[in-house]
């Protein structure tokens, strides 16, 4: 069966064992995997199936079944003022890169996250900016990139672009582009997000949703509000090489639908769409 470029989180399947996330993975047609945690531990580091006597099994258990780690999901916070908790933060997201170096994947996700009160917001974005250059700085020559997702505050094309201007020319840094933030909060339509910051765009987290009274409840893709299939559409007609990865958030609303149904929904739905926008399958 030919694979397009989609991938899940682990996020959508938190008491799987590294095994069946890869085994599940490959049998639904899946070509890649982005690692948000393992069996509920957020901090991949830490766990056993990565370090330093098992990681070459687990590579090579990757191989195996043609699969790759589209990214590794780090919850580093850029925008924070205290230097200690800077600190703290840069160190996580030093971790992963090493870490994502060692298991061959391509990119770390970390967290613009928030405004700081009683701070400008061109001072929370220069701050935010200038940590990401620092970090595609140190990941330069691994093989890893650093971006940076539509996150938290920062759900506009606007700031994020002013957030990409600020991290300069780095090599190796980008975006994530979260597109249910950037319709839902941000209430912006695909194509314009794309046309403003489609250049740093190598990753996407895709989800859909209907409204509620407080926040919204994410229901199976195409069932929702969002308008999946537009943003597949923008992405495709943009020239978007990177993979089309479902964010189901199982770890943090443990009432959405099991990956047992969202996953295979996923790929059905996105198979049929990529070939309908004339996407090609993985080699």
């Amino acid at each position: 069966m030919p694979r397009y470029p989609i991938s899940f989180s682990t996020l959508g399947c938190p008491k799987w064992p590294w095994r069946k996330v890869l085994d599940e993975a490959a049998r639904l047609g899946y070509a890649g995997i982005e690692l948000r945690g393992l069996e509920g531990e957020i901090d991949l580091t830490k766990r056993a199936e990565f370090g330093a006597t098992a990681i070459a099994a687990s590579v090579k258990d990757l191989r195996a079944l043609d699969l790759v780690v589209t990214d590794l999901g780090a919850s580093t916070r850029l925008h924070e003022p205290d230097p200690r908790a800077l600190a703290t933060q840069m160190d996580e997201a030093r971790r992963f890169i090493d870490l994502a170096h060692r298991l061959g994947a391509p990119w770390v996700r970390v967290f613009p996250d928030r405004f700081v009160p009683n701070e400008s917001r061109e001072v929370t974005i220069a701050r935010i900016g200038g940590n990401l250059a620092e970090l595609g700085w140190f990941a330069r020559g691994s093989g890893v990139g650093v971006l940076v997702e539509s996150h938290g505050e920062f759900t506009d094309s606007a700031s994020l672009e002013a957030m990409m201007k600020a991290a300069g020319q780095v090599p190796g840094v980008g975006l994530v582009w979260d597109t249910h933030h950037t319709v839902s909060v941000g209430k912006e339509r695909p194509t314009d997000t794309w046309a403003r910051l489609g250049r740093w765009v190598h990753h996407t987290h895709i989800k859909d949703s209907t409204p509620g009274e407080k926040e919204v409840t994410y229901v199976l893709t195409g069932e929702g509000t969002i308008g999946v299939r537009d943003v597949v559409m923008a992405l495709a007609a943009g020239g978007y090489k990177g993979y089309y990865g479902f964010e189901w958030e199982k770890q943090w609303h443990p009432d959405i639908a099991e990956p047992e149904i969202a996953f295979p929904h996923y790929a059905e739905t996105m198979t049929r769409w990529l070939a309908e926008a004339g996407v090609a399958p993985r080699p």
